[in-house]
Formats: structure tokens, sequence, C-alpha cells
């Protein structure tokens, strides 16, 4: 699920992030972090229980602290997946411990949002590359781009 960035996504993501931290000092702060949030986790956590034992097809199993619930329809879920509160929630695509760790990153967004992450998501854009919530999970992890090639080192005997 690559994307095929344009140059200046980096830039652009990075601006989208920064909208979205002046966003969140408008938000009143027993709303962040909060056992108000922690309120909204739950219900978000029992909601994609909920959808994902109706629809899932796979092994429901728990990976890098979330409820991974494969082989759903792919009109049940987004993109390649989505997560929703405590779950994961996907088709029959490979799941790889870097794309549990964004979604891990997704499910600590829904611990400080609560309620309010499906709303602020959507504020923040369907494009992934300008999505702040997408950029701090890792656009790498994600697989909306392509994984950077690291250079490799080597040293002389």
């Amino acid at each position: 699920m690559s994307a095929r960035p344009t140059a200046g996504w980096e830039a652009r993501a990075e601006r989208a992030v920064a909208r979205g931290e002046r966003f969140d000092r408008f938000i009143p702060g027993i709303l962040l972090d909060s056992p108000i949030s922690a309120i909204g986790y739950a219900w978000g956590t029992a909601v994609g229980f909920v959808w994902g034992s109706l629809w899932s097809t796979g092994r429901v199993q728990r990976r890098a602290g979330l409820w991974v619930f494969s082989g759903m329809p792919n009109w049940t879920f987004g993109r390649g997946g989505v997560c929703v509160g405590g779950c994961f929630l996907t088709g029959d695509t490979r799941i790889s411990d870097a794309l549990l760790r964004h979604e891990a990153v997704h499910a600590r967004q829904w611990r400080r949002y609560g309620a309010l992450m499906p709303f602020l998501y959507w504020a923040a854009g369907r494009d992934p590359l300008t999505n702040r919530f997408e950029v701090l999970a890792g656009l790498e992890d994600g697989n909306y781009v392509r994984r950077r090639r690291t250079p490799s080192t080597t040293t002389a005997p």
C-alpha cells in the first residue's frame, strides 16, 4: 500500500503535525490522558472488539498490546486496517511487526484523546501523508511510504 509521495511531502507532514499540536492547545487538559479519555479508550476498544468479533474470520490474537482481528471483509475497515481503541481490525494481509508498531501508536493516541479520537482523525484528513496521526505513528511502519534505505557502514579490518 506504499503511496507515491510527491516531492516535499516530508515538509507537509511536519506542518500537519505542528498544526495538530497547535490545535491540541485548545482541548481542555481534563480530556487528554485522563480518566475521561480512558473511558473513551475503553468505549473504542469495546466497539472494536464487538465489530471484530462479528466480522473476523481469522484467529483473534493479542499482539503488541493490541487485540488483532484478521480475515475481515474489506468493507468493514478502512485502508489496510483500522485501530479502534485497543483493537486492530484488518483483512488477510500479512501483519508485520512494523505495522503492529504503527497500530500500537494509534492505540496510544486513542488513550490520549479517548472519544475525541475519531473526530480528530477525521478532521486531520484522508491523506496519510498530511494526517498528523498517521505521520506520528510512522508512515514507513504503516506502509504509506517505502522504507528508506539505511546507509551501510563498513569498517576496514
